[in-house]
C-alpha cells in the first residue's frame, strides 16, 4: 500500500499564512496526501504564534516543524509544552521548551517525525544533529520515519540524507527558502530533497521586501524586516512511500502560485 507525505516549505508572513489557509487543503486533495508536514517558523517572519500554529493545523497540516526562529515569539513557549503537533529542533539544548520528535497514528500505522537543525554557517551551536539522530532512529520502532534538516549548507543536508539512506523513509531540507531541483530516491530507498522552498510572497528575497535585503547587503542603515506584498506561492515536495517497507517509491515537486 502506498502512503503519501506532503512536505510544505517555510511559511513566511501574512501572505504565506493566507496561502496556507486558502490552498493547503486543496493541495492535499489534489496530491492525495495522507500526511502533511509544514515548516511554520517564519509565520511571523521571525517566529510563530499559537494562533498561527492553530491556523496551519486547521488548514490541513498534521505536524508543524520549526527551526532557528523557534522561539522568536515567546508566547509560543507554553504552547510548545502543551502540544505534540509542533516540533522544534531535537538537537537544541535539553532545557529548551517543547519536543523535537514524536510519533503519530495514521492509516498506515505509526509515523515518526524528527526535526533537526544544522550547525554549518548558523548563528549558534546546538548539539551535533548527526550523532543525535542516530540515537533517535535506533530507538524508534515506526516503519515510516520522516526527518527534516533545517540548515544553511547544502552539504550538511546532503550528508544527512546519505547517512540516513535506507534507515528512514524521507529526508528534506528547509531554511534557505529556495526550491532545489534534486528530488530523488537515494540508493537504499530514502526520499530526499535539499530544500522544499517557501510559502509566501513570490516577488521577494526569501519572503522579505527586496529593498530591505538590498539595504542590508549594501551596508546601509537597516530597518526591521517586513514581508513583501503581491502574488504568493506555496512550494513543497510529495513523497510516495511503501507502507510495507517504509521505503520511498517516488519524489515529486508540487507548487501552487498566483
Amino acid at each position: 500500500m502506498e502512503f503519501k507525505v506532503l512536505a510544505i516549505g517555510d511559511v513566511v508572513g501574512n501572505p504565506g499564512m493566507e496561502r496556507v489557509r486558502r490552498k493547503l487543503r486543496q493541495m492535499k486533495r489534489n496530491t492525495g496526501a495522507d500526511f502533511v508536514v509544514v515548516n511554520g517558523e517564519n509565520a511571523s517572519v521571525v517566529g510563530i504564534t499559537p494562533d498561527q500554529a492553530e491556523d496551519i493545523l486547521d488548514a490541513g497540516a498534521d505536524v508543524i516543524t520549526l527551526g532557528n526562529h523557534s522561539f522568536g515569539k515567546r508566547e509560543i513557549v507554553n504552547y510548545l509544552e502543551d502540544t505534540s503537533r509542533v516540533l522544534r529542533p531535537a538537537n537544541l539544548a535539553p532545557q529548551a521548551p517543547g519536543r523535537g520528535w514524536d510519533v503519530y497514528e495514521t492509516r498506515a500505522g505509526d509515523v515518526a517525525v524528527i526535526d533537526l537543525i544544522g550547525r554549518c554557517n548558523m548563528d549558534y551551536t546546538p548539539d551535533n544533529p548527526f550523532l543525535l539522530v542516530e540515537k533517535l532512529v535506533k530507538n524508534i520502532s515506526a516503519r515510516i520515519i520522516l526527518v527534516e534538516m533545517h540548515a544553511e549548507a547544502t552539504s550538511e543536508k546532503l550528508a544527512m540524507g546519505y547517512m540516513l539512506d535506507g534507515r528512514v523513509s524521507a529526508v528534506w531540507g528547509t531554511h534557505t527558502h529556495v526550491p532545489t531541483a534534486d528530488t530523488r530516491v537515494l540508493p537504499k530507498g530514502t526520499g530526499y530533497v535539499t530544500d522544499l522552498g517557501m510559502t509566501g510572497p513570490r516577488d521577494s528575497v526569501l519572503g522579505i521586501r527586496p529593498e530591505l535585503s538590498i539595504a542590508r547587503f549594501r551596508g546601509d542603515l537597516t530597518e526591521r524586516y517586513r514581508w513583501a506584498e503581491g502574488p504568493a506561492k506555496m512550494e513543497g515536495v510529495l513523497f510516495t512511500l511503501d507502507t510495507a517497507t517504509g521505503k520511498c517509491l517516488k519524489v515529486q515537486r508540487v507548487d501552487e502560485s498566483d
